[in-house]
């Protein structure tokens, strides 16, 4: 390293004594005119003979560096961001407002997010492991067909009208259910999982007990997959409903403002 440093130092003197000092009592106008007399000499420069040796500094570029040389990248260079996450359930990872895919197997693993102003790459344990097209919007899910997995992919077919269709084949409330599902959603990947997981539900454990399920869970407000697994698995759409008083709303916060019934005897 200390020789490699030392070399690039001569160079630089070197430069210095041929090319600056050589200027140092000129005059220019204009920058042109100062980059074509420092092109003169450093034309010079390059193709004077070696001292100790054969040859110039030119014709060791043309033998040595410029054979080793690359093409540049096709595309600029982007400044990159580097930030943190952990991979969702739903397999998506939250950057800068918006959900990004990853594959299914990494649910719940840390990975690095590595930004430009036109890309997302996600990383994982240093490798790429997903790679998209940066969305500037709010919201939106940005996900890649084959992260999902097969059960996921199966399920593509499962359009909202279609689950609507689906639970007017089992009772009102199940529909009602659906509808309202939907509606609470997040983002469409995490709202139509709770509906295709309502409709696995209902094949495990029939479509009568789903609908009575589906009845405590409007009543009570439990409107979500998980809520209505429990009723299911605990049997409690078995039990009787409870009273619409027992779920009724709370009263008014007391205020100065809002007159009691007292007020009006």
């Amino acid at each position: 390293m200390t020789h490699g440093k030392a070399v690039v130092e001569n160079a630089v003197q070197v430069a210095q004594r041929w090319i600056i000092a050589a200027l140092r009592n000129r005059k220019f106008f204009s920058l042109e005119e100062a980059n074509q007399a420092i092109g003169e000499l450093l034309h010079r420069l390059n193709h004077r003979p070696f001292r100790k040796r054969e040859g110039s500094r030119a014709s060791v570029f043309e033998s040595l560096d410029k054979p080793a040389l690359k093409p540049l990248p096709s595309e600029g260079f982007d400044m990159s961001e580097w930030s943190r996450a952990r991979v969702n359930i739903d397999y998506h990872v939250a950057f800068d407002d918006n959900f990004y895919s990853v594959p299914y197997n990494l649910v719940q693993e840390a990975v690095e997010i590595r930004s430009t102003p036109t890309t997302v790459e996600i990383l994982h344990k240093g490798t790429r492991v997903a790679s998209h097209q940066r969305n500037r919007g709010r919201g939106h899910a940005v996900t890649i067909h084959e992260h999902r997995p097969k059960s996921h992919q199966a399920h593509l077919e499962w359009t909202p009208s279609r689950m609507v269709q689906w639970a007017q084949t089992i009772g009102p409330h199940t529909v009602q259910l659906i509808e309202r599902m939907m509606s609470d959603k997040p983002h469409p990947e995490m709202g139509y999982r709770g509906c295709l997981g309502v409709i696995r539900l209902a094949e495990k454990y029939s479509h009568a007990r789903m609908e009575a399920a589906a009845e405590r869970a409007l009543l009570t407000g439990a409107c979500r997959y998980r809520s209505i697994e429990s009723i299911l698995k605990n049997s409690l759409d078995q039990q009787p409903l409870p009273s619409t008083s027992a779920v009724a709303t709370p009263p008014p916060t007391p205020h100065d403002n809002i007159r009691g019934a007292e007020y009006f005897e």
